[in-house]
Formats: structure tokens, C-alpha cells, sequence
């Protein structure tokens, strides 16, 4: 079999390039990777993807495959720009570790002394559906912002079937589309907690608050704060939270049908702005421009002589969060991070044994909704960022089979 294609140095390469051999990697055992994203291409269980791979901070793998847009056959091009979705968290968790790093801002912190608006927040009891008018409880302590960082607030999404959760906004994409950052808080105040601060986790709109603790803290929107303190220092130079104008064309475009449903698939227009930079979903990015972020991670906040966080403070966001105190139950729900714990931002693997995969301890990652994915194996030295725009249920499946098959070339 031939040797996967190692690309010249050029802007949309992120990190200095090898030959996978000289990585590590079992060239006759690469390929797989291609063929079966190719299968998933001709099924059109998936329009298009960028796959990078990292080893010992080089570039050894880079491959574009199917198409930017199917509806016109137009092929990916490796500098694609997709939305990038809840991958936005780990990001915003960086920008705000830096304000701690600056004393401006402290982890173990109640999130109303940034958020007044929030501080009054009652939590709704077990025996209660959360209706309107429904009773309430004080906290027994206030949400904190390590709580929003590590899905531990009380907050949820709204896709749940209680009347609560029905009363929560759907998504961090449909709450930046219909109301500023100020509404978007107000709405929120005025709900209650689904359990008490700290004693679930449960996926949320935690980052979409940090974000705007970020704002208030730094006195800037949220896009503009991260622009100059995270991604014009790495080199993130198609990184945003909306696609410019003069960048359009570089959009990737979804499926109009879901592969597994059969349903009308629709996907968050990453060129059209939103009322707020909402940190829990709303950033667009390029594989190259996330794999320069990942590495820094994998660096210890280091890339190219410019340092992001201490090394330390990598370590402390790396770290599993969640003690025997914290209910996993709805962590366990889903099939990627099922026996995982979490850091601040990312999911973080507790043993080799869990994941339902291939992996190693202390290994790190997260996901968006729309298709893209990133991991960082630091046993490995090994980073590896997924870009593709398949927002349904099949993109549980694309991040098992990445994983496993990445793994599996390694010697």
C-alpha cells in the first residue's frame, strides 16, 4: 500500500511536518483510516471531512476527504471552515483560565459576583416537575465557576421532556440567535437550578455563562477578547464566531437529509452573526487553526515560544473534576464519554478500560454537535482534530471509529 500523502509546509499546515513512520505510526496500517472514511462518503452517511494528526508535536497525517459542499461536488479543501459547536467550550475555558492566571478572576468563585443577575437562583426540589409557580429551594451553595466549567451548575439544556425543562432555551445556537447576552441572562434568572450546585452533572449552558463572566470581567465581547489573548497569539487566523464575508466560500455545507433518520438536517449558518458570542457552541474554526490550539494544550500552554496558560494551570483543567460526590448518571448517557470523568471543558478519560474504546488514562477531549471533534492522548503524545459537518446521531459512531482506527496504526 502506498504511504498516506504527507503534505508540503504551507499556511493550512499547523505544526512542522514528518513522515508517520518517523512518528510512530505503522504505514500499512494508515490507510484504514481513509478507506473507511471514503465508505462513509459514498453512503452519504457524511459530506466531506479534514482529518489531521499530530505525533510528538509534528504534523503526520493531513488528508481532505468527499466534499465541501455534495450539492455542487466540490471538493474539501484542507483550509474548510465549519462550525464548530460545543468545541467552542474548551476554548472559552482557556480564555478564562487566563483571567485567573491574572488574579481577575478565581475558579471556587460564586458566579453572581460577576453575574449579579444570577445570584439569587433557587433550585428546584426532587418532588417537583419545575412548572411555573411551582415551589423552590435556596441553594445549599451558591454555583461557582469551576460548577460552570465542569457541567456541575444546576443549569441544563432545554431537551429534556419535564415542564423545567421545557422552560430552559433548546441550545446555546438558539438562545445567541434570539436574544442578546443581557436577555439570555435575564430568561435564565428567572428559572430555577435543576438540582443543587455540585451534586449532578449534567450538560449545559455553563459555558454560555462563563463566556459572559468573561465579557464582564474583561470588558470586552467575548469574540474580541479571545481574538486577541488566545487566537491571534496561536496563529488561529480563520478562527471566530462568525465566517467573514470575504471567507464564505470556504464554508462547509451538511447533508440536507439525515443519514440515520431520514429526517431534514439542518445546520447553524456559521456566516450569519449572532446577537451574543454564545462560549458554549457559536465558533467557527479550521482543522489547522484547532490543532495549533490542541497542541498548545498538549504543550503544557506553550506553542512556538508563545505561552497561553502555565503549565499548571493545563494540568488543572486536564484533571477529573468530578468526585464520588457527583452524580455521573447523565454523564454515563452518552456513548463517547460513558466510565469518563470531567475537567473544566473537556471530558477526561479515568482508565484505559473505559470509553467503550481504544485509549489511554488521562486522556482528553470534546466534541461538537455538528460533527467536529478533537482528542489529546498526552501518553501518547498524540493530537488529533476532526472536522466535518454531520450533526446527527452518526457522529457518535464517526468518533468511535476515528478513535480506533488512529489507535491501531500506532507501533
Amino acid at each position: 500500500m502506498s504511504k498516506p500523502e504527507v503534505p508540503r509546509m504551507s499556511k493550512n499546515t499547523p505544526l512542522p511536518l514528518a513522515e508517520p513512520h518517523a512518528l510512530g505510526f505503522a504505514t500499512d496500517r494508515l490507510p484504514r483510516i481513509a478507506a473507511a472514511l471514503k465508505a462513509e462518503i459514498a453512503a452519504e452517511a457524511l459530506p466531506g471531512a479534514v482529518l489531521m494528526i499530530a505525533r510528538h508535536g509534528k504534523l503526520g497525517y493531513c488528508e481532505t476527504f468527499g466534499y465541501i459542499d455534495r450539492a455542487v461536488r466540490t471538493a474539501m479543501p484542507v483550509d474548510a471552515i465549519f462550525s464548530i459547536a460545543s468545541m467552542t467550550k474548551p476554548l472559552v475555558t482557556v480564555g478564562a483560565l487566563m483571567l485567573c492566571e491574572e488574579g481577575r478572576l478565581a475558579v471556587n468563585e460564586a458566579v453572581g459576583k460577576y453575574l449579579p443577575q444570577l445570584a439569587r437562583m433557587q433550585v428546584n426540589p426532587p418532588q417537583c416537575d419545575g412548572s411555573a409557580g411551582a415551589p423552590t429551594v435556596a441553594p445549599d451553595r451558591l454555583m461557582t465557576i469551576e460548577d460552570l466549567m465542569r457541567h456541575t451548575a444546576g443549569l441544563s439544556y432545554g431537551r429534556g421532556n419535564t415542564p423545567l425543562y421545557k422552560r430552559y432555551p433548546v441550545s446555546s445556537d438558539s438562545a445567541s440567535t434570539q436574544w442578546s447576552g443581557a436577555e439570555f441572562l435575564e430568561r435564565l434568572a428567572a428559572l430555577p437550578l435543576h438540582y443543587q450546585p455540585g451534586s449532578k452533572w449534567e450538560y449545559s449552558f455553563g459555558l454560555d455563562v462563563l463566556g459572559l463572566v468573561v465579557e464582564a470581567v474583561s470588558g470586552m465581547p467575548l469574540g474580541r477578547y479571545l481574538e486577541e489573548r488566545v487566537f491571534q497569539p496561536l496563529g488561529m487566523r480563520d478562527t471566530a464566531f462568525t465566517v467573514p464575508p470575504a471567507k464564505t466560500a470556504r464554508y462547509a455545507r451538511a447533508l440536507p437529509v439525515d443519514p440515520v433518520t431520514g429526517q431534514t438536517q439542518t445546520l447553524r449558518d456559521g456566516t450569519t452573526p449572532h446577537k451574543f458570542d454564545c462560549g458554549g457552541g457559536c465558533a467557527v474554526s479550521t482543522a489547522a487553526d484547532y490543532m495549533r490550539f490542541a497542541q498548545m494544550l498538549l504543550n503544557g500552554g506553550e506553542l512556538d515560544g508563545t505561552r497561553i496558560l502555565s503549565r499548571k494551570s493545563v494540568e488543572y483543567m486536564t484533571a477529573d473534576h468530578l468526585g464520588p460526590e457527583v452524580d455521573l448518571s447523565k454523564l454515563n448517557d452518552y456513548p463517547n464519554i460513558r466510565g469518563y470523568g470531567f475537567g473544566l471543558g473537556v471530558a477526561v478519560r479515568r482508565s484505559a478500560g473505559r470509553g467503550g474504546m481504544p485509549g489511554s488514562a488521562g486522556e482528553f477531549h470534546w466534541a461538537g454537535s455538528t460533527g467536529t471533534y478533537f482528542w489529546v492522548d498526552p501518553a501518547e503524545a498524540l493530537v488529533t482534530v476532526f472536522m466535518a459537518h454531520a450533526p446527527g446521531p452518526v457522529r457518535y459512531y464517526h468518533r468511535q471509529l476515528l478513535h480506533t482506527l488512529i489507535l491501531q496504526a500506532l507501533n
